[in-house]
């Protein structure tokens, strides 16, 4: 299809209308390359901010005084309120335009962050981490709508390519940057660096973005849409995060679970009836845009999930700082920052099918590679799979990203922005919460018996317990007045079975790659993507 849009060439609600072959704009405003510029900055912030946290999180519960679940809501509620609001965050941008909504998110999130700097309680804290989470999901599918406004086809898949490398950057370099400024300054100026990119983000979006709307935009919205996908949404994700706790037997778990798969229903029925639905449900009707979709989730499972044990691996098996753990993340990183450009010109030559499904079978490879670790097991043999990850990992962030989007009318770009990014989020949660399923499962099975092998002291089934959940996370149950001999060969019976569980959780995320190869073989080129092209100056 084709589409009218509006652009705002000098501020917002200038009205001016202009089509795809509009006389290209003047100066900075609009530019094509400054807006991807200007779009990586926010972007790199909330990235950055998704792991960068986590390494504050000790220094927080030891400055707060808080207890091991108020450290999880401090992760728990920014997660919540990003999945829950990104698909109603990009419906407000296709509804007022991309350029404010970004604007408002760059802002809120910035200030979110300098408040919770500030903040001398964990309640503060979560508050503030809930409104960052709010403003995160203004700004994510903003950015993707104002580079497939801005772009023209054939440069859309470099810019995503571009895109995509920000937040592989960045996402993998948030232990790196956290590690060093906990150790060297404190936990608050982990917060504190979003203020000042923020406003430079600020000051380039004001300068530089240019507002790009639909003639046919959404003029209304969609409240009970918004309420049950909200609720939905809510309720799926609060289940995968408790699962772990609760067990995946318990009757909370499912309660939740259950009552998500109602709301699912219930807003599927009702986007049927509505003038205006906030999700309109013909637009699963592309095949390739829904594949794409599930191609996000399975990647995300896969990378996710098995990457989630791998920093635990790390740090309490190879008994790396947060810093060094982070560097040895670093082939990865650079694979991710080479490969999303590269793919971005392979996706422009040869389509989407083949590098997707490239890109999926070295994921797979890649996550088999990583069921092979052992504790003993050197650098160069890790760098090489997580290599290999990062170079797998780029076709598919891009490539399932320019699927997703291109293949959504223009005047929902924001809505399919938005389910990008919930979908990256849901198979993140699932894949943390399946495989550490599984991984819980291989150490309550294999503990007892490992235990026992090796001649030690009988422990009682309360004792069994803990001991268990201390080795799902790589750390040995002793404590320092044991003899050194005793904590050797506990120590070598934790990592032992603590690498059984990861190796088994490594090779369901590498069939989960398996699986996603063949779903990656039903997505084509955008099919609107001639609808999305800018008309800015490349």
């Amino acid at each position: 299809m084709t589409s009218q849009t509006t652009i705002d060439k000098a501020g917002p609600g200038d009205g001016a209308s202009a089509d795809a072959s509009a006389p290209t704009p003047a100066g900075l405003r609009g530019h094509p390359w400054f807006t991807l510029i200007t779009v990586a900055v926010g972007v790199m912030m909330v990235a950055l901010d998704g792991t960068i946290v986590a390494i504050a999180n000790p220094a927080i519960a030891k400055d707060l005084h808080a207890s091991f679940s108020d450290v999880q809501w401090i992760t728990n509620a920014y997660f919540l309120a990003l999945a829950v609001s990104l698909i109603t965050a990009g419906k407000l941008g296709d509804r007022f335009g991309h350029r404010q909504t970004f604007l408002i998110g760059v802002t809120g999130f910035a200030l979110a962050s300098g408040a919770i700097g500030l903040s001398h309680s964990i309640p503060m804290v979560v508050t503030f981490r809930v409104l960052q989470g709010l403003f995160g999901a203004l700004l994510m599918p903003a950015a993707l709508g104002l580079l497939r406004a801005t772009f023209p086809a054939e440069k859309l898949n470099m810019a995503i390519g571009i895109w995509g490398m920000v937040i592989g950057a960045s996402t993998a370099g948030g232990p790196i940057l956290g590690g060093v400024l906990v150790q060297h300054v404190n936990w608050q100026s982990v917060f504190f660096i979003n203020v000042p990119v923020g406003l430079l983000a600020l000051l380039l979006g004001t300068l530089i973005l240019l507002d790009h709307r639909a003639e046919n935009a959404p003029r209304s919205f969609d409240l009970p849409g918004i309420a049950l996908l909200s609720g939905a949404m809510f309720c799926l994700v609060w289940a995968l995060i408790k699962a772990p706790a609760w067990g995946w037997g318990d009757g909370r778990t499912w309660g939740f679970i259950g009552a998500s798969a109602l709301l699912f229903v219930a807003f599927a029925w009702w986007e049927t009836k509505v003038a205006e639905p906030l999700i309109p449900l013909t637009l699963f009707r592309s095949v390739p845009l829904s594949a794409g979709v599930v191609l996000m989730v399975l990647m995300a499972i896969a990378f996710m999930g098995g990457l989630f044990f791998v920093t635990f691996y790390l740090q309490n098996v190879h008994g790396l700082s947060p810093v060094d753990a982070g560097l040895h993340l670093l082939p990865l990183t650079g694979m991710m920052i080479v490969g999303s450009p590269l793919a971005g010109l392979a996706i422009t030559k040869l389509g989407p099918r083949v590098p997707l499904a490239g890109g999926m079978t070295l994921t797979a490879v890649a996550m088999y590679g990583m069921s092979t670790l052992k504790a003993d097991t050197g650098s160069a043999t890790m760098s090489l799979w997580f290599a290999l990850l990062g170079l797998g990992l780029a076709p598919v962030m891009v490539g399932a990203t320019e699927v997703i989007v291109g293949n959504a009318p223009m005047e929902l770009s924001g809505v399919a922005g938005g389910l990008q990014q919930a979908a990256m989020q849901i198979g993140g949660s699932l894949g943390t919460a399946v495989l550490g399923a599984v991984m819980a499962s291989k150490v309550d099975n294999d503990l007892a018996g490992n235990w026992t092998a090796a001649g030690l002291p009988k422990l009682t089934p309360a004792q069994l317990g803990q001991a268990s959940e201390a080795v799902q996370v790589g750390v040995p149950p002793v404590t320092k007045d044991m003899p050194p001999a005793l904590i050797a060969k506990i120590t070598d019976v934790a990592h032992d079975t603590f690498i059984s569980g990861m190796s088994l959780a490594s090779l369901v995320a590498a069939g989960v790659a398996a699986v996603a190869i063949l779903v990656a073989l039903l997505t084509r080129r955008g099919e609107n993507a001639e609808a999305g092209a800018g008309v800015g100056h490349i």
